[in-house]
């Protein structure tokens, strides 16, 4: 079996991850989580991270994020080193979605979009609600919500309000765990068409993190696949679909997975 991870983009990669080790301590115990992981991924793409649990794919995420430092390796994001810019505040440059939202349950829906900027403390009041309102319109509510809390919102409501949020400081590259989780088929279906919109009026570069099929092939440009402590392979999704493997022939190619290649069947013009 021969790995189809490709090599480094011609361009300067938007993220680039070199011989990364990432080792936990339990008990006296080193267990070895990724091992000599490889990943880069190029400017505008909307790239999808799977693997079976405890793969690592939260930890890679906080590791580009710089909020988790690998035992051994690289990670540059944007030009710079993510731990580096993690203590520093990647808010500006980069932006999370988190799978349940995240809100601040006591701050409304405007104090929650404009919390970044609020930090800044270099603008003032009125600049930072009206950039709030517009993150607001932005993702497809009206400002009429803007005073509400998180316990009045609806499920798909507070990924809305989470993902405006992210995209306060207009960062370029947007990151994504599990984004249309918990949410109904045709609330994920309007999420996707967001992201996919957004990302093509924004120039986002997108790396998300999802255990769902049709978020997968909706979005993903590449799908990089986590095992054996891992990137086996990183490619368009026909071809990881292709790609011989115990994992991928179990995730795409078992009963959900069949449900999902419809969609490839139906729409040929599908990644």
């Amino acid at each position: 079996m021969t790995s189809t991870v490709p090599a480094v983009p011609a361009a300067d990669p938007v993220i680039d991850i070199r011989g990364l080790w990432t080792v936990f301590h339990q008990a006296g115990v080193d267990i070895v989580v990724h091992k000599d992981l490889q990943l880069q991924v190029a400017s505008g793409e909307m790239l999808s991270l799977v693997g079976g649990s405890g793969t690592g794919k939260t930890v890679l995420l906080r590791q580009i994020l710089g909020l988790a430092r690998p035992a051994r390796g690289t990670v540059t994001v944007l030009g710079e080193s993510a731990e580096q810019m993690g203590r520093q505040g990647a808010s500006s440059r980069v932006g999370m979605l988190f799978q349940h939202g995240a809100l601040y349950s006591a701050f409304t829906v405007l104090e929650n979009i404009a919390f970044a900027l609020r930090e800044l403390k270099c603008l003032p009041d009125e600049l930072i609600r009206d950039a709030a309102l517009l993150k607001l319109q932005m993702v497809g509510l009206d400002v009429k919500h803007a005073h509400k809390m998180p316990s009045e919102l609806s499920g798909g409501m507070i990924k809305r309000v989470a993902l405006a949020r992210a995209l306060i400081m207009d960062p370029p590259l947007l990151l994504l765990d599990e984004p249309t989780a918990g949410l109904d088929p045709d609330s994920s279906d309007e999420f996707c068409a967001l992201l996919r919109s957004l990302h093509r009026e924004l120039g986002l570069t997108v790396v998300m993190v999802t255990h769902d099929l049709d978020t997968l092939f909706e979005l993903s440009t590449r799908v990089a696949v986590l095992a054996d402590q891992r990137v086996i392979v990183n490619a368009p999704p026909r071809e990881v679909v292709a790609f011989a493997h115990p994992f991928i022939h179990h995730f795409f190619l078992g009963e959900r997975g069949q449900r999902a290649m419809e969609l490839l069947r139906e729409y040929p013009f599908v990644v």
